[in-house]
């Protein structure tokens, strides 16, 4: 198999932390300094998935964009309004938008696995 094209490897190594701090951060305390801490790395983890995806259309054979693409960017728009949000003290709102991000997360992860996608075949060959 030919290596691994960096978009595609970027978004492999990405989204596993991701989903561990995610899990993790729900399970624990909020608004502690470690929650304020591992929320700033999966805010970073999750714009480094979402914006992977710009280059990984390059890679489809010239299709261009897909409608998962409208996901990235829905994402990297849920994720700045869940920091405005508890930047503005609306801590529901902020908890909203980044639950609703974490399963966004979780689903388009197994979407991602499905059968006749890129990520399983450099995954399992």
């Amino acid at each position: 198999m030919n290596s691994i094209p960096i978009p595609i490897a970027i978004h492999l190594v990405a989204p596993p932390p991701a989903l561990g701090i995610g899990a993790f951060m729900l399970a624990r305390p909020k608004g502690t300094p470690i929650h304020k801490a591992l929320g700033r790395v999966w805010v970073i983890l999750i714009g480094i998935v979402s914006i992977s995806t710009i280059w990984i259309q390059a890679i489809r054979d010239g299709e261009g964009y897909s409608f998962i693409h409208l996901l990235s960017d829905w994402t990297l728009f849920a994720v700045t309004m869940g920091f405005i949000a508890i930047r503005r003290g609306q801590v529901r709102r902020h908890r909203s938008w980044m639950i609703g991000t974490f399963i966004g997360l979780v689903v388009a992860g197994l979407f991602t696995l499905a059968p006749g996608r890129i990520i399983p075949t450099y995954l399992f060959g």
